[in-house]
């Protein structure tokens, strides 16, 4: 079995939820980003001893969190003596709209992977896009590169959708199978 790390930023506790459904498919280890941007010495040690590293962040304003941003400046350590390298890499991310850009958070979290000279893996989930789908459906949002949730505004991280949560489960659960196959 894989050892999976997910590390992350909440900023309101959408993006934990999303965290806490990827890591349960995963059976990853939870590193949270502190609201500071930080990790502790020994949240460190257990991304680097991980097989695979899912990253999330919420999408603020077309991107990842200033506290996402300030771990991955800090990751520059770790980049320096390829300590992630050849790990399986994935992303998550949560915004208010359906769209948000939530796409160019992903494209960062993807860059920040392959800078690290990891192995990136996407969704393989078929979107839910015919007429008869529902909004509760897996991969709504319609995603390949990593999963992607909406939460309105103003809702709570408690109404936060079943389908989107499941869309994180099972791309948890994807993303430890292929760093298993990795690691064989």
């Amino acid at each position: 079995m894989a050892k999976v790390a997910v590390v992350f930023h909440s900023g309101y506790g959408h993006t934990l939820r999303m965290a806490q459904s990827v890591a349960e498919g995963a059976g990853a280890e939870l590193v949270a980003i502190d609201a500071e941007g930080n990790l502790t010495e020994a949240q460190w040690a257990t991304l680097a001893g991980a097989d695979a590293i899912i990253m999330g962040s919420p999408t603020y304003m077309g991107s990842v969190s200033w506290q996402f941003k300030k771990f991955a400046d800090a990751s520059s350590k770790p980049w320096y003596g390829q300590v992630w390298k050849d790990k399986v890499f994935a992303g998550f991310t949560n915004s208010a709209t359906m769209n948000g850009d939530k796409h160019s958070t992903l494209h960062y979290l993807f860059t920040l992977a392959m800078q690290h000279s990891g192995i990136w893996v996407g969704t393989g989930m078929m979107p839910s896009n015919a007429k008869a789908a529902q909004r509760n459906d897996v991969n709504y949002v319609g995603s390949s590169a990593g999963a992607m949730a909406q939460s309105p505004s103003d809702s709570s991280p408690a109404e936060m959708l079943p389908g989107d949560l499941e869309t994180a489960r099972l791309f948890g659960q994807r993303v430890a199978a292929i760093a298993a196959k990795f690691k064989a």
